[in-house]
């Protein structure tokens, strides 16, 4: 009666000498008393903000290998779901995302990436989950005001045809939709975006409130009828596992709808491990959604490489499979949103937790983690001390379960890199004289999947190429008739929209340009800067040359610069600092070491006028 010993040092212990120990802990695995609740899937967030902006100018076949990882059955993390930003023209946290809705009679449904991102995600999995939310809004919705409920109406029907151009352009269904990602809600707005869905034959869309907190979107649905019957999911951002009395009480899904935003190493990936168990072990939350899906954005903006995988030299070709790929894996790979978790979950008598889930029709998946508390701190929120010692674990199945013969064993070790250890296909464990019974030894910062399932797979290609700087001469003069994306290669937009625009009634040099598109501020969701800016190129120079012809559109008040050696962008551009080149029309000149223009170095007159191509140079030593 003793279970088939593992490889990779991982031992199963011989079942007549558990009895013996007596720091052995015993866990029922049983389906009799029914299941619990349906499983929602495992995601990640493209957005807020601009967090796959280099992903999309990455070479072939590096970006297709990229996007296999994250989203390829039964290959990488394997994600049952892809949350996009649906793009306001404001900064988000690392960028802006254009919108579709620039102004109110403008629509354009290419613009941006999270189109494209969306269907390399369904051209891998068909069935992957999609979901919009707004993070910024364009500035003609607030009428004047820092405010997008201003006109209900209205919104929603600028959120309703994001959903039908996804449709109707890129042959998308958008299964959910958001309301304000982590700003306040509007009961009116949430109940009108219903009745427009519906009248648009959306039924099928459901409705997320309110991707921030637990309250007050939980208690005011308790206290209106009407709001509980049209919200679908209650999703909160960073819940440390936990979920409010209110919440339950609701009787809806829950979801930990953001979560993880910790920096890609072993204890982000500890981090993951740990909440994508005791999410549901301790709030019973059946979908967690990673911030973010990949760290395609320039490192020195706020929360580099907090992605599941690193992707942020386009200009070399070169990514890093992260460790969190292959911890969002242990539970992706091995179960599907419509399988249901059993009712038999809970925590390791010694720290850690287990989870078990089962399609209804024969199938097992187990994961089981010990992940410690040092090794297992998410960015937020503040994780209260635990600990985790070694421990035998014994497990018994019961139920439908009882007469399983075979347990496929997957395994990773994080912590010592010496120890190290990534989804390894370990020998399975075989039960067919145990009774459905068999013990584990475990260790800290330990993830193991136990499952019926064979399709499992540890997806590789060959080393991507390797990292270089990016390129010291640097140029680009915009000339493509038919861009595929709106924004040029590399050009990572902070304030503003900057898209190619063709001029066709300049049949000269400046005939294709890269043009800043915004007439007025949006609806912020950070602090935006005065001033549109678009940044580029390698963090570390100092030595530098920036040449760039510009044209001013505005005879009135418009202006243009140019800069080096900026020190801060995304959340933080509005105190960016560095040498700024300005000329406006009034003919005034500056050299200023901020973007707001308040440290000046140099100011004069020139002539400048607008709608005049000039060139200007920056030379800084």
């Amino acid at each position: 009666m003793t279970a088939a010993a593992g490889s990779a040092g991982r031992m199963l212990v011989p079942l007549l000498l558990c009895a013996l120990l007596a720091s052995s802990g015993a866990y029922v695995l049983d389906d009799s008393d029914g299941l619990g609740r349906e499983f929602d899937g495992i995601g990640a967030v493209s957005g807020g903000g601009a967090t796959s902006r280099l992903l999309v100018n990455y070479p072939e076949p590096c970006r297709s290998e990229i996007l296999d990882y994250l989203f390829k059955p039964n290959f990488g993390a394997s994600l049952h779901i892809l949350k996009v930003e649906i793009g306001g023209d404001g900064q988000t946290t690392d960028g802006t995302e254009p919108s579709h809705m620039h102004y109110a009679l403008d629509e354009n449904y290419f613009r941006g990436y999270e189109w494209w991102l969306m269907k390399e995600a369904k051209k891998r999995n068909p069935h992957i989950i999609l979901i919009g939310l707004p993070w910024s809004f364009p500035g003609w919705l607030g009428k004047g005001f820092n405010w997008p409920y201003v006109n209900t109406k209205l919104t929603a029907y600028y959120v309703v045809s994001w959903i039908l151009g996804a449709k109707h352009y890129h042959e998308l269904d958008i299964d959910y939709i958001g309301i304000w990602n982590e700003r306040s809600f509007d009961t009116s707005y949430i109940k009108v975006l219903r009745k427009m869905l519906d009248s648009q034959g959306l039924q099928r869309v459901k409705i997320i409130a309110s991707d921030n907190l637990w309250e007050p979107i939980s208690s005011s649905m308790l206290h209106d009828p009407e709001l509980l019957k049209v919200i679908d999911v209650i999703g909160a951002h960073y819940p440390g596992t936990r979920v409010s009395q209110h919440a339950k009480l609701t009787e809806k899904k829950l979801w930990s709808s953001e979560d993880f935003s910790t920096l890609n190493g072993d204890v982000g990936a500890g981090c993951w491990g740990r909440i994508l168990n005791q999410n549901y072990v301790n709030g019973n939350m059946t979908s967690t959604i990673a911030w973010n899906l990949v760290a395609s954005y320039y490192e020195e903006l706020p929360f580099g490489r907090c992605g599941l995988m690193t992707a942020q030299e386009p200009w070399s070709g070169h990514y890093v499979v992260e460790s969190p790929i292959w911890v969002s894996a242990h539970t992706a790979q091995f179960t599907q949103p419509g399988w249901y978790y059993l009712k038999t979950v809970g925590h390791l008598e010694r720290g850690g937790s287990y989870v078990a889930l089962t399609d209804g029709l024969g199938n097992l998946t187990i994961i089981i983690e010990t992940m410690s508390h040092k090794h297992s701190k998410c960015i937020r929120p503040f994780l209260p001390f635990y600990n985790v010692s070694a421990q035998l674990a014994t497990f018994t199945l019961k139920g439908s379960f009882g007469e399983i013969p075979e347990l496929q064993m997957w395994y990773t070790k994080l912590g010592k890199p010496s120890e190290r250890v990534l989804f390894k296909q370990l020998d399975s464990l075989w039960l067919p004289d145990c009774n459905g019974t068999f013990t584990l030894e475990l260790q800290e910062d330990e993830l193991i999947t136990l499952t019926t399932l064979t399709t499992g797979r540890k997806g590789s290609y060959p080393l991507p190429p390797k990292s270089r700087p990016f390129p010291r001469v640097y140029t680009d003069n915009f000339s493509v008739d038919y861009p595929f994306f709106s924004e040029a290669p590399n050009f990572a937009d902070q304030t503003g929209v900057f898209e190619y625009y063709m001029n066709p009634e300049d049949p000269g040099e400046h005939r294709f340009t890269l043009r800043q598109v915004l007439n007025q501020r949006p609806i912020t969701w950070a602090a935006d800067a005065s001033s549109p800016i678009s940044i580029i190129g390698d963090y570390q120079w100092t030595n530098l040359t920036v040449s760039c012809d510009v044209y001013i559109e505005n005879p009135e008040k418009g202006g243009v610069f140019i800069a080096g050696r900026v020190n801060k962008g995304g959340l933080l551009v509005r105190v960016a600092q560095g040498v700024f080149f300005w000329i406006f029309t009034n003919g005034l000149y500056r050299v200023t070491g901020d973007l707001g223009g308040w440290i000046i170095y140099s100011s004069g007159y020139v002539e400048v006028t607008a709608k005049k191509w000039y060139t200007l140079t920056l030379t800084i030593e």
